[in-house]
């Protein structure tokens, strides 16, 4: 299997953390979607690291914390675009469903992601 396909796979379950939950905390909780969205996007990437990490790319030869730390920096310049496209949709089309905006985020922010994680966290 292909290290895309797995990451893609990975990304499918951190899209299902991220969609989960953003609708506990939109159905549960007073937040609404803008601040929900920043805790749901801070979990799941969490839960992907830990699944690329495992599934998709090996742990690298650096210790866990420059790992992590790398993940969380190329995680951090991912999410920013993915929150951006999402915010931006929401504030432009206000009658947007959050969901229907989180799934376009995402898929902006697949590519980049996957570059950034395969040639500057996992490279061996």
């Amino acid at each position: 299997m292909s290290k895309f396909l797995r990451f893609a796979i990975v990304g499918g379950a951190g899209f299902l953390v991220d969609a989960g939950i953003l609708w506990l905390l939109l159905t549960c909780t007073p937040l609404g979607p803008l601040s929900g969205r920043a805790i749901a996007i801070a979990l799941a990437m969490t839960a992907t690291w830990l699944l690329n990490r495992r599934f998709t790319f090996g742990a690298s030869r650096r210790s866990i914390v420059v790992e992590g730390f790398r993940y969380g920096f190329i995680g951090l310049i991912t999410s920013l675009v993915n929150y951006g496209v999402y915010a931006g949709l929401l504030i432009m089309a206000p009658l947007l469903s959050p969901y229907a905006a989180l799934v376009a985020a995402s898929v902006a922010a697949m590519l980049f992601s996957f570059f950034g994680y395969s040639r500057y966290v996992f490279r061996r």
